[in-house]
């Protein structure tokens, strides 16, 4: 086990201006499971093959543990890749698959065969071992692939988008699996998603980029909770959180002809007159129109456990969508007018101009 160090990693790639990734400083603890998440092309996967030695890093240095691996070849950096498209040999059974490394470095064939037999257990991989990949199902195949890698003992484990190729529930089965397995071996991880649901529900933190550059490195629950910007605010969350740019009066953010109350420190942060007020779907307390900023339901989505309501709020004469959440089974019904109050504490500002969050406290 080791921690993971990169300190200014830059990477451009041939016939493009900007970086893929740029100037990137993260710091991974020792056995943490660190999940790399944001939109297609941000650079989440070349972070994690300028880790794993796939590709170079123009500028900058990584680490690993104590050393520097910036130019070392991926053989000599001591960690164990798993992709999404399993890259297991279809000629060979489940057990040689899983082998196969140990078995290039020469290892003696009985500790070998109690290295595989000990992945096999982890990953209830048992009664598969003498099947070749073609008779296994997907999920089956995932951890055929995490078995190679377990069965290494590496410092690093590196795993590039391993459920997508999954179905939505085998999805959610197979997530659980790994972080419970991850947990178990105390092995340093980097994961990189496209999910944010898979990000939030697996990584110990969570690495939020876009276009090349770190937004905000947090837990779960601080991501959640305290946005850095408004790129965060919107990515993490389903549904997203309903963001407004609105002015500021003496009584606090106008929304829907309505004045919202700041605190203190919201207030005395603010940079001008225009404001971006973000509130989370589960942040509104429902009520008559009259009691709140009056909205109509356009679309009830009932999931049994919760209902959606998406609804239409007018914002400087111009119809604006905002999203509520509230129990499941609620009476509200499309073409009703709803009164909505955000919760004490659910209000987030950011600067309209620079879209950095505004302290709350």
């Amino acid at each position: 086990m080791a921690t993971v160090t990169f300190r200014g990693a830059t990477r451009y790639y041939a016939g493009t201006a900007d970086p893929a990734v740029d100037g990137l400083d993260l710091d991974v603890a020792d056995g943490e499971f660190l999940v790399l998440v944001g939109p297609s092309g941000c650079g989440k996967s070349t972070t994690l093959r300028m880790l794993a030695g796939l590709e170079g890093v123009d500028e900058g240095q990584v680490h690993i543990g104590d050393r520097e691996v910036t130019d070392l070849p991926p053989k000599e950096r001591d960690i164990a890749m798993v992709f999404q498209n399993y890259a297991l040999y279809p000629h060979m059974t489940v057990a040689e698959n899983i082998g196969f490394h140990l078995k290039i470095q020469k290892m003696p064939k009985r500790e070998r065969a109690h290295r595989v037999a000990e992945a096999a257990r982890l990953l209830d991989l048992e009664s598969f071992l003498d099947r070749k990949p073609a008779n296994l199902s997907g999920g089956q195949r995932q951890r055929v692939a995490m078995g190679r890698a377990i069965v290494r003992r590496p410092q690093v484990f590196c795993m590039d988008e391993p459920l997508s190729n999954l179905d939505a529930k085998l999805r959610v089965q197979t997530r659980t699996q790994i972080a419970s397995l991850q947990r178990k071996l105390g092995v340093t991880t980097i994961y990189v998603t496209h999910d944010q649901v898979e990000a939030m529900t697996m990584g110990d933190r969570v690495a939020v980029l876009k276009d090349g550059t770190l937004q905000q490195c947090d837990t779960p629950v601080g991501l959640f909770a305290k946005p850095a910007n408004l790129f965060v605010a919107g990515f993490i969350g389903s549904p997203a959180m309903n963001l407004v740019r609105t002015t500021v009066g003496a009584e606090g953010a106008v929304v829907g002809g309505r004045h919202i109350p700041l605190t203190p420190a919201q207030a005395s942060a603010l940079p001008g007159s225009e404001v971006v007020v973000g509130v989370r779907p589960e942040g509104w307390l429902t009520g008559e129109p009259a009691e709140g900023i009056e909205a109509v339901v356009e679309v009830v989505e009932e999931l049994g456990s919760d209902q959606y309501l998406y609804c239409s709020v007018e914002q400087a004469g111009v119809p604006h969508t905002v999203t509520v959440r509230t129990a499941g089974m609620a009476p509200w019904r499309r073409g009703e007018k709803v009164g909505l109050t955000p919760s004490p504490g659910a209000v987030h500002l950011f600067d309209a101009e620079a879209g950095e969050r505004l302290p709350d406290a």
